[in-house]
């Protein structure tokens, strides 16, 4: 396997190739960058840290000859999402009102380099990762690696296309009502999002209030629990912190998880939706694999309460906050502009009572869990749309396009509840399918064995 070949590789396969020394540290990036540079029409990347790579590249390379001992990442190149703060880089959320570099890494990025990690670049995203379509007036449209006309769903799209089209092995993304498992809903990736708390958001205190978590996009189930295992645990200024998992998340996605009780429905938590035919039939599908593999499989209708009031409070408000930060707020979007005028009613009272609401809401979703281990659901409601969603539309426009993305999501960015985006084979237009596994509270140790297992019953598919 020629360095090209392990530059598109997954994370198991880069360390098997560095630990073989079949290619070091500096020749693993340095492919890496000219796949970037290559794919630049994907739009994938906000910005490409060439030197700085390469530098952080070189320094891997001689631990490795001096025998330090090496941390599970070293020398793996990852991208970061770009409202995530990279030391020396502009933190853009997807917009031009900022221009003074972050003094620091984030803790996540803090924790990715001590691993050995190499941070190759920043990815796009919509403008404060509002809308799960990762279009801007700053930095363009993201384009879908499996068909370039089509979204890559967002926020994290930037990260999904980059992952989806082998320019790294792992990105970090965000996901404040479905922007890790949309992108991997639309990118044939998997995307687990975290109980919330399990990651930190340091130096923030929170991300979008109580919604928002970070994690990772990964083609393969093992690779996302390893990143895991290296970014995972509370910061003490995180306002939310998880219980401490029973077991790593590796060694979970490692065992036989045994005979679970799951759960499926097609039926979303958001009003008015209604499924596109390929989802309902890649759930159904779903479902008769996990009876194959032992589980015990029921179809179930239940009773979602309604979260819109304890989204919306939160949602305006960490758009207000994010807005309220940025160096020049006259060059924000025109839409964002009206959003913030929109939520000119979502203040800190609002948004406390709309955490508490969704603190309750979080008691009655535990609730379906006492007769089931899992929940097995679409992950969105259509096919993945065509590029432009966003132009010429406002934020109600905007918002009406988003409901049929985030009908399955948002709603565990209320409750917490960890949740992940699964392949689930390809629709008839070429696109990737995707169904959702939702476990209890601090549950990850039950979706990632589960997962594990129908990837290597039903591989995924990659370009």
């Amino acid at each position: 396997m020629g360095v090209n070949e392990i530059a598109a590789a997954g994370i198991a396969r880069q360390r098997e190739a560095l630990d073989g020394a079949a290619v070091s540290a500096t020749e693993l990036v340095a492919a890496t960058l000219e796949r970037i540079e290559a794919a630049a029409d994907l739009g994938a990347f906000t910005r490409v840290l060439r030197e700085a790579a390469l530098a952080e590249a070189a320094e891997r390379d001689k631990e490795r000859a001096a025998g330090a001992e090496l941390g599970p990442l070293h020398g793996i190149p990852i991208a970061i999402k770009d409202e995530i703060d990279v030391a020396g880089v502009v933190t853009s959320f997807g917009t031009r009102a900022n221009r003074t570099p972050a003094r620091a890494d984030a803790e996540v990025v803090r924790r990715l380099r001590a691993a050995g990690a190499v941070i190759v670049g920043k990815t796009a995203m919509p403008e404060f990762g509002q809308w799960p379509f990762t279009e801007s007036s700053t930095y363009g449209v993201t384009r879908n690696p499996w068909n370039r006309e089509f979204s890559t769903g967002g926020s994290s799209g930037g990260s999904a296309a980059a992952v989806a089209a082998g320019l790294v092995p792992a990105a970090l993304g965000g996901d404040g009502g479905g922007s890790i498992r949309i992108p991997a809903a639309c990118c044939g990736l998997f995307g687990l999002k975290p109980q919330r708390g399990r990651v930190p958001v340091a130096p923030n205190e929170h991300l979008w209030w109580a919604l928002g978590v970070t994690g990772p996009l990964t083609r393969s189930v093992s690779d996302s629990a390893l990143v895991y295992d290296v970014i995972r645990g509370g910061a003490p200024q995180d306002r939310f912190q998880a219980a401490e998992p029973i077991m790593s998340f590796t060694a979970a996605a490692r065992r036989d998880p045994g005979v679970l009780r799951i759960g499926y429905t097609t039926k979303a938590p958001a009003a008015l939706t209604k499924p596109h035919p390929e989802h309902v039939r890649a759930v159904r599908e779903t479902a008769e694999l996990l009876t194959r593999l032992g589980h015990s499989v029921f179809e179930m209708d239940p009773p979602f309460p309604d979260a819109t009031a304890a989204f919306l409070p939160q949602f305006f408000g960490g758009v207000r906050a994010e807005a309220a930060a940025v160096e020049d707020p006259a060059l924000l979007e025109r839409r964002t502009r009206e959003t913030v005028r929109l939520g000119a009613w979502a203040r800190r009272p609002v948004i406390e009572w709309a955490i508490r609401h969704g603190e309750a809401l979080a008691r009655k979703a535990e609730a379906l869990f006492r007769d089931y281990d899992l929940l097995l659901t679409p992950t969105i409601t259509g096919r993945p749309p065509r590029l432009g969603v966003l132009d010429g539309g406002g934020t109600a426009r905007a918002m009406l396009a988003a409901l049929p993305m985030i009908a399955y999501t948002s709603f565990w960015n209320v409750t917490g509840h960890p949740a992940a985006a699964l392949p689930a084979g390809l629709g008839a237009d070429g696109l990737p399918l995707s169904v959702q596994l939702i476990a209890p509270a601090n549950g990850e140790t039950t979706i990632l064995p589960v997962a594990a297992q129908l990837e290597q019953a039903r591989p995924h598919p990659t370009l």
